[in-house]
C-alpha cells in the first residue's frame, strides 16, 4: 500500500490547537499500511484467525505467539476492519492509540481509547474490541509481568501510589483489572510512548533495556497525572478514592489532615480510614509518616540542612519524637544515616 504525504488534516489541526501531540508522520506511515492479516479480512475473511493468537480452546492470547523467545516486550499494530472477539491474555497489555480512536468492551461497558491515551490491562481482563477503521491506528505492547520488576525499580519503593498501580497490573488472584489514562495532553508521556514505538519498529538490539527505563519514566509521569485515570475496573470507585487519598498524602504530607481529606472526598473519617487500611495495609497516620520520612531521607542525603531544620521541613514539631521514630525505622540516628550515605551526597541547598 502506497501512503502519500499530505498536508495536515482538519483533525490534526484541531489536535494541535488542543495541545494534543500528533505522532511523527514518518512513524505513522510505517504503522498505517494494511497488514497481511488485514488484507485477508478486507478480501472477505469473516473472522479473526484464532491460530495466530492462541492454541487454547478458550481465547487467551498467548505471548508465545507474539513475543520472540527471550524478549520481555514487543509491539504490534492493532488489527483493524473487524470486531475482535472477547479474549484475555497471558501477559500484560499496554494499548496506545496513535491516531483516531478504538473502542473496547469491558464488562459490557464501552471504553473508547482516543489518540494519545493509554489503556493497561492485566492478564485476567476479558474484553472485546469494536472494528477500527483505516485511520484508527493503535499499538499493542505485549509485556511479560517480569518486565515491570525492572521498570519499577526506578520508582521509590516507599511510593504507595506506585505500589497500588503495580499491584493492580500484577494481580495474581484472577481479578480482571485495567487502568485507563486520558493523557493526550501530557506531552512528556506522548514523547516517551513514541520513543518506545520507534525503538521497537527500528530494532537496534538493546530495545528491551531502553524500554524498561522508558516505561519507568512513563509511570513516573502517570503518578503525577492521577486525575487523568478515568477507569479502574472492577472497583473503580474504591480505587479512585484510594488513589486520590494517596495523592493527597504525597502532596500534603507536611500539614495535611485526615479530616480535611474526608471533607474533600465527602466521606466519614471511619469509612475512609477503613478504606485506606484495607487497600494499602497502612493507616492514614502510617502513610503520612512514611511520606515524611521519605522526604527527610532525601533532604539528609541531598542537602546540608541541619537535622532540626529538616524535622520542621517535613512537618514534625517535636524533635525528640522524630529522632525516636527515625531510629525505630532505620536503626540509626539521622546524623548517622547522613554519614553512612555521604558518598551519595548531592548538595543543592
Amino acid at each position: 500500500m502506497v501512503v502519500q504525504k499530505v498536508r495536515k488534516s482538519c483533525h490534526e489541526e484541531d489536535d494541535a490547537e488542543k495541545g494534543i501531540r500528533v505522532m511523527r508522520r514518518e512513524l505513522l506511515e510505517i504503522l498505517q499500511p494494511v497488514t497481511e492479516e488485514e488484507r485477508e479480512i478486507l478480501s472477505g475473511s469473516a473472522s479473526v484467525k484464532r491460530r495466530l493468537y492462541t492454541s487454547q480452546k478458550n481465547f487467551t492470547v498467548e505471548s508465545q505467539k507474539l513475543l520472540q523467545e527471550g524478549k520481555l516486550i514487543t509491539a504490534r499494530t492493532h488489527t483493524r476492519f473487524i470486531d475482535f472477539p472477547k479474549h484475555n491474555h497471558n501477559y500484560i497489555e499496554v494499548f496506545y492509540v496513535c491516531q483516531g480512536a478504538v473502542t473496547h468492551i469491558i464488562n459490557e461497558e464501552e471504553v473508547t481509547v482516543r489518540q494519545g491515551e493509554l489503556l493497561f490491562l492485566n492478564q485476567h481482563v476479558v474484553h472485546g474490541i469494536r472494528a477500527a477503521g483505516e485511520k484508527d491506528i493503535a499499538v499493542n505492547f505485549i509485556v511479560l509481568p517480569e518486565f515491570f520488576d525492572t521498570t519499577f525499580s526506578m520508582i521509590d519503593k516507599n511510593n504507595v501510589l506506585a505500589d497500588f498501580l503495580v499491584n493492580t497490573l500484577k494481580e495474581r488472584n484472577g481479578t480482571g483489572q485495567y487502568l485507563y489514562f486520558q493523557v493526550a495532553d501530557h506531552l512528556q508521556i506522548q514523547n516517551l510512548m513514541e520513543n518506545m514505538i520507534d525503538s521497537l519498529v527500528h530494532k537496534q538490539g538493546n530495545e528491551d533495556q531502553i524500554n524498561r527505563h522508558t516505561m519507568g519514566l512513563v509511570f513516573l509521569h502517570l503518578l503525577n497525572a492521577v486525575d487523568s485515570l478515568k477507569e479502574s475496573n472492577p472497583n473503580q470507585y474504591r480505587n479512585m478514592m484510594v488513589m486520590t487519598s494517596l495523592k493527597y498524602i504525597d502532596e500534603n504530607y507536611k500539614d495535611g489532615t485526615l479530616t480535611e481529606l474526608c471533607e474533600t472526598l465527602n466521606l466519614s473519617i471511619s469509612g475512609l480510614s477503613r478504606l485506606i487500611r484495607k487497600n494499602t495495609g497502612h493507616t492514614y497516620k502510617e502513610l503520612i509518616q512514611r511520606r515524611r520520612f521519605r522526604k527527610a531521607v532525601e533532604l539528609l542525603i541531598e542537602t546540608g540542612l541541619p537535622v532540626n531544620d529538616i524535622v520542621a521541613a517535613v512537618g514534625y514539631e517535636n524533635n525528640s519524637y522524630f529522632y525516636r521514630k527515625f531510629k525505630e525505622r532505620y536503626d540509626i540516628t539521622p546524623n548517622e544515616y547522613r554519614m553512612a550515605h555521604r558518598d551519595e551526597e548531592r548538595i543543592r541547598l
